[in-house]
């Protein structure tokens, strides 16, 4: 949750008006439990997001997640309405995104053509493959964490929220 791309996107959409939530996952810093391959994370998402639907009643859900928080996000997307999901280089390559189906809410999905973690032609070519397609962003020179290009990621994702 102190990740510097993750406080960015946070940062982002709070001062868009969206109310924000960082948490982190099982085991993560101080927080209680063990890594559990998407499966309990994803579950502890859902009631985060239940959680904040009573805390900000009326407010459309918006999910962002960064890397495995990608894969944490659109698995929670299968089961709930959207107002948007956000995803910053889903990691492909680690996880089964081939069994998760594209929302129906407007969706943007950021990779950096640099990114020495994940595979940015697997993510350029999972993401066209998908119907509705998200909305792509291949982000030139952007590596995994986005190093001296917050300030590109942020105009890319406020852009995005802009546009809805």
């Amino acid at each position: 949750m102190d990740n510097k791309v993750v406080t960015t996107i946070a940062r982002t959409l709070y001062d868009a008006g969206i109310a924000t939530l960082r948490f982190n996952f099982r085991g993560v810093g101080g927080s209680a439990g063990v890594y559990d391959a998407g499966e309990g994370e994803t579950a502890d998402a859902v009631r985060i997001a239940e959680w904040g639907a009573q805390r900000w009643p009326g407010r459309r859900l918006v999910l962002a997640g960064f890397s495995f928080g990608c894969y944490v996000a659109l698995r929670v997307a299968q089961d709930r309405s959207l107002a948007r999901l956000i995803t910053i280089a889903p990691p492909l390559e680690r996880f089964d995104f081939s069994v998760l189906r594209a929302p129906l809410c407007p969706w943007l999905v950021v990779q950096g053509d640099a990114d020495e973690v994940v595979e940015p032609r697997a993510v350029a070519a999972w993401a066209r493959s998908l119907h509705p397609p998200p909305q792509l962003v291949l982000m030139l020179g952007a590596g995994h964490f986005f190093h001296g290009r917050l300030a590109d990621l942020r105009d890319t994702v406020s852009d995005a929220i802009r546009s809805d």
